[in-house]
């Protein structure tokens, strides 16, 4: 009986907590082309087996799932309406819209809160997006985002503001260090921490004071707190030690409160003055005061600290792409693809990509803490919180996963040079250099029983031929690459004009393959050939441009006009996205 009851108590929580999903408009099967699969979640979030990934805390998930009234829930809901009354009041003029609107989104209030479980935030979101469709408003607090960017941006401006920054305070001249390199980093370090002490300052926004030099050098010493504070200082290279990598960083900043993105901006703008390349994120639309992708184009106030800036428009980027675009910009903006502050869930394919190509993300506020500390979940980057404390800046840090395997384009960059280097080595030795392209990972879950036909076919090849060297990709997949990884990596090695034989992978060598194993060719394998993968598409396209350049290389497989069923792989995935709707 007891039995019976736990598997009964199972199934009625797995249940609700599908329902969850479904009633937050968080499930990808439900709306596929809103939420992430879980191979783009992975990106960012490190899987987990035992549950799926919810963009919320851990306090607001498990008072969803007691599947009772929570005060705590009930709370953030009545502040999330009120807010909305409040707005409603605000803007709208007209008695009657105001009372209609107000009386309209009351009721649906009731609907989304009756029984506790939809996520604050996707409740407001859904108000909000009411609000503004009813209203025809498209940004009920442009002006209000404006004139604090304005006042900060005056504010940093000001002579008092700037003869502050560069004071120094003579009583700490036997702090700085000995020598001329370690001078510069000293001052740098000093900058940056001014800097990161009014970021944290509200009342730069949200008051009409007016400050003095006085006033910014108190403001300047706010203690630096927080699990994260040595930490930030190390990974952003302020700390002198001569066994520190100092490898500038790709850093991931995610924007928060209009006014507070002005000197973040600055604080930016320093960091890629050092050497270090920043991605900053906004909110997609419209959400309260913050600051949003529209507002660096449509404010100049916003606009000025990143007239320079690389904008990214794509919402599904390769690694290819994404690398390219890295290479020639230090401060890059991009739309995260949501209405809300950070759902993961409802991110874009090019915000998760980047998300996965850095080196840490650095989140501001109250709110994105939450996402990212106030979770037990584990993510693929290193993240830091930075939040104003008691006269202090609070610095929190959450490692990424132990298990995280990341290869960054200089990784591959190494591998690809290896490869070229052992091609080139053959050539000295009067060898033929042969690359062989197969199926890797088109057939889904078969990656292991690809990698064995190619290199059981290249080992046959390999006694049958004299002197060639041919390339087997399959040795060279890494656990914890995707197939953007390998596209560039193998692009590298592929354009490198070593090739002389580029052979693409044929039925007949498959079934070769098999009569070498002494086995049938099972029902998936049956003629299949390099057409069928995309890899092999996409390699087939460089293979005619690299012929182009070096007419003496060899294409020997399927004719290229057989190249035509597939064009793109899944996110994260090894196989086409053709192939997920089959």
């Amino acid at each position: 009986m007891t039995k019976n009851k736990n598997k009964l108590k199972e199934t009625i929580e797995s249940a609700w907590n599908t329902t969850f999903f479904l009633e937050n408009h968080l499930d990808h099967f439900s709306y596929p082309h809103k939420v992430a699969t879980l191979e783009q979640i992975a990106f960012m979030v490190y899987p987990d087996e035992d549950k799926i990934y919810y963009p919320c805390s851990d306090k607001v998930y498990n008072a969803i799932m007691t599947r009772a009234k929570s005060p705590f829930l009930e709370k953030k809901y009545t502040d999330i309406l009120e807010k909305i009354l409040k707005l409603i009041e605000d803007k709208v003029e007209d008695d009657k819209d105001k009372e209609f609107i107000k009386e309209l989104l009351s009721i649906k209030y009731d609907h989304e809160t009756r029984d506790c479980i939809i996520i604050p935030s996707r409740l407001e979101k859904r108000l909000l997006r009411i609000f503004l469709n009813r209203t025809q408003i498209t940004d009920p607090y442009y002006d209000v985002k404006k004139e604090r960017n304005q006042r900060v941006n005056k504010i940093l401006e000001s002579r008092s503001f700037n003869t502050a920054l560069t004071h120094i305070d003579k009583k700490r001249v036997d702090e700085i260090p000995d020598s001329l390199p370690d001078i510069k980093k000293y001052l740098d370090y000093i900058e940056f921490r001014r800097l990161l002490s009014i970021s944290v300052d509200s009342d730069l926004y949200l008051s009409k004071k007016k400050y003095t030099k006085k006033d910014f050098l108190k403001s300047f010493g706010k203690n630096l707190e927080g699990n994260g504070a040595s930490k930030l200082l190390s990974f952003l290279g302020f700390k002198i030690d001569k066994n520190k990598d100092s490898k500038k960083k790709t850093i991931l900043w995610l924007a928060n409160e209009a006014g507070e993105i002005m000197v973040d901006a600055k604080i930016i703008n320093y960091l890629a003055s050092l050497g270090h390349r920043v991605v900053v994120s906004f909110t997609k639309g419209p959400l309260f005061t913050k600051a949003d992708i529209f507002d660096v184009h449509e404010d100049e106030f916003l606009n000025g600290p990143f007239k320079d800036a690389y904008f990214i428009k794509e919402k599904s980027l390769s690694k290819n792409r994404l690398v390219e675009i890295l290479k020639k910009a230090k401060i890059l903006l991009i739309s995260d693809g949501a209405r809300e502050t950070t759902n993961l869930l409802l991110t874009s394919t090019t915000f998760a990509r980047i998300f996965k190509e850095v080196d840490g993300v650095i989140s501001r506020g109250i709110e994105q803490k939450r996402v990212f500390f106030g979770s037990s979940f584990q993510f693929t980057q290193d993240i830091f919180n930075i939040l104003e404390g008691e006269n202090s800046v609070v610095v929190s840090y959450k490692a990424k996963h132990p298990s995280v395997i990341k290869f960054s384009h200089n990784d591959l960059e190494i591998l690809a040079k290896e490869i070229i280097d052992g091609m080139k080595e053959a050539k000295k030795k009067k060898m033929t250099v042969m690359f062989y392209s197969g199926i890797i990972g088109s057939i889904p879950g078969k990656i292991d029983v690809a990698k064995k036909i190619m290199s059981v076919f290249i080992k046959h090849l390999e006694g049958k031929f004299a002197g060639t060297h041919i390339i087997n990709p399959s040795d060279y997949y890494k656990k914890g690459m995707d197939a953007d990884d390998l596209m560039y990596m193998w692009e590298i090695v592929q354009t490198s004009g070593c090739i002389d034989t580029w052979r693409f992978q044929t039925y007949n060598d498959i079934a070769d393959t098999f009569s070498l194993m002494k086995k049938r060719v099972p029902p998936e394998w049956v003629e299949k050939d390099a057409t069928y993968s995309t890899g092999c598409t996409k390699e087939m396209r460089i293979a005619l441009r690299v012929q182009k350049e070096h007419p003496e290389m060899q294409i020997i497989g399927p004719s290229k006009e057989m190249f035509i069923r597939r064009s793109e792989y899944g996110v994260g995935k090894m196989y086409d996205k053709v192939i997920e709707d089959i």
